[in-house]
């Protein structure tokens, strides 16, 4: 079974365990909330709503509320020295569709519980010892990685500038050129 919801502007098509990210909602992390309006019903026998179909609502588990990624609006007017640079990042909520619900049902299904993290506590304390031996190994092997250094780029470098050099020196010579002869002139 699914459904075609609309919220904030948009259409999503929905079936449960769906996670989605829509514009925010009011509604805390871990609750359930009920979409209303539902354009289409889908399945066996499809519901067609006009606009919505009656009686029919989705629920959805508030996963987080985020914002989403930077949107730059940059403005320019060539030649008037007129430029405008805004920003925005837009305020999203993150839900897990938990059922499709019609008839004027209830949601029956509660928001999942959240998964601890397992830690996992050494056993004995000879168990520590080869952990740090393992950790040494490593870090000979990335020394002798970083041993040889090349001189070579510098030279190459250095006669690259060399040559820019020799380049520059006749273009200042037209400069003054042109200079001189515009004094001529007047």
């Amino acid at each position: 079974m699914f459904a075609v919801i609309k919220t904030g502007g948009r259409q999503y098509r929905v079936v449960p365990d769906d996670v989605l990210e829509i514009g925010k909602i009011a509604g805390d992390v871990g609750t359930i909330v009920q979409l209303g309006e539902v354009l289409l019903v889908g399945g066996e026998a499809p519901v067609l709503g006009t606009p919505t179909v009656a009686g029919a609502s989705v629920a959805a588990e508030v996963l987080q509320h985020k914002r989403g990624p930077k949107v730059i609006s940059f403005k320019k007017r060539r030649r008037k020295n007129s430029k405008r640079k805004r920003g925005y990042r837009d305020e999203i909520t993150v839900l897990r569709i938990t059922e499709i619900l019609t008839n004027d049902n209830k949601p029956t299904i509660g928001p999942r519980p959240k998964r601890e993290k397992v830690v996992v506590a050494p056993a004995d304390g000879d168990d520590e010892a080869p952990k740090a031996a393992k950790k040494k190994a490593p870090a000979k092997k990335a020394a002798v990685a970083k041993a040889p250094a090349k001189r070579a780029p510098a030279k190459k470098a250095a006669k690259r500038t060399a040559k820019r050099a020799v380049k520059r020196a006749p273009a200042a010579k037209k400069t003054a050129r042109r200079s001189t002869r515009k004094r001529a002139r007047r």
